[in-house]
């Protein structure tokens, strides 16, 4: 089952795409809303949303053409939603951030922070025996301001030396009103990144990531397959200029999901009753990594089988500002 909002004019519904047919679920609800529902009765989403019934069907693909998918999931207010992520948990995304960091790997030179990081996730990163493995590297995007639906621009800021696409699965979770994380699907993600400046120096990570990120349009409900295959292409001028295919699902990950969820859990305040959190658990696929410099105007998709519409958002540039403090 795929879940997704729609806007109508002034009104937002959600869909429900089964079997390829997508209809509006009855009565008004929002994909929050309708989580904290199915939380709070003790049922599934798929139980609920059998309960609550479908109504008329309705075109996504051409909602997608106007403009209409909203991000899957919102918060009523901004600041309760966290963006996040993880890094190094894919099998390739090691070589791929040495050689970001122009990193010598031969016997002979000292292993990188970043190749210590990978090595600790391959041995570590998927326990036997239950308990939580070793923890990954995590990083903070920012909070609900910073998510942008579907089909809309992701703004580059002035002062960023570059503003690159990630294709990612991103975890979507609801926190329910006893402090347990619930997680309502995955969703396809771009992880919108300042690669120039992470790679100047690596202490730089934190600042590179407080970017836009878009994720959906549409949330996978039930597990995360194994093994997922999709593509990252840009756009420009309606012409594919870059296009790859990208790895996910644990068969290709050195870190459970299970694992990445624990260590963003584990702290008490990323488990405060009504949060949303969209979690993004990495990549190995960059355009940056091949030497593609993306311009203004250039369109990301990300598309992968089984979790529907693809993920398509312009790059926009914001004018220079400057910003100054005011003593009180």
């Amino acid at each position: 089952m795929l879940i997704s909002q729609i806007t109508e004019g002034e009104e937002l519904f959600v869909v429900i795409r089964k079997e390829g047919k997508a209809r509006v679920l009855n009565g008004q609800r929002t994909v929050y809303s309708l989580a904290l529902e199915a939380a709070r009765s003790g049922s599934g989403l798929a139980e609920l949303v059998e309960r609550i019934g479908l109504g008329r069907t309705v075109d996504l693909e051409a909602a997608s053409r106007e403009g209409r998918m909203a991000s899957p999931i919102s918060h009523p207010d901004p600041t309760h939603m966290h963006l996040t992520g993880t890094g190094l948990t894919h099998l390739g995304s090691a070589s791929m951030r040495d050689a970001m960091h122009k990193a010598a790997n031969d016997d002979n030179s000292p292993l990188t922070d970043s190749m210590k990081m990978f090595r600790m996730g391959v041995e570590g990163g998927k326990p036997y025996g239950g308990g939580p493995g070793v923890q990954p590297e995590w990083f903070y995007k920012g909070n609900g301001f910073m998510a942008v639906a579907p089909g809309a621009p992701l703004v580059s800021p002035s002062f960023a030396q570059d503003a690159g696409e990630e294709p990612e699965i991103a975890g979507i979770y609801v926190i329910g009103d006893d402090g347990t994380p619930l997680r309502v699907g995955f969703a396809l993600a771009n992880e919108f990144s300042d690669h120039v400046t992470e790679r100047g120096n690596y202490l730089w990570l934190a600042h590179s990531k407080l970017r836009n990120a878009s994720f959906g349009p549409e949330i996978l409900v039930g597990e995360l397959p194994q093994n997922i295959e999709g593509i990252s292409r840009i756009l420009r001028n309606r012409r594919a200029v870059w296009e790859k295919a990208f790895h996910s699902g644990e068969a290709n990950m050195s870190h459970s999901i299970a694992n990445l969820e624990h260590h963003h859990f584990k702290y008490p305040m990323f488990r405060r009753p009504g949060d949303v959190h969209v979690h993004m658990f990495g990549t190995a696929t960059l355009s940056f990594a091949d030497g593609f410099k993306t311009q203004a105007g250039d369109v990301f998709e990300i598309k992968a089988e089984k979790f529907g519409l693809p993920l398509r958002n312009p790059l926009a540039l914001d004018p220079a500002t400057t910003v100054s403090v005011r003593a009180l």
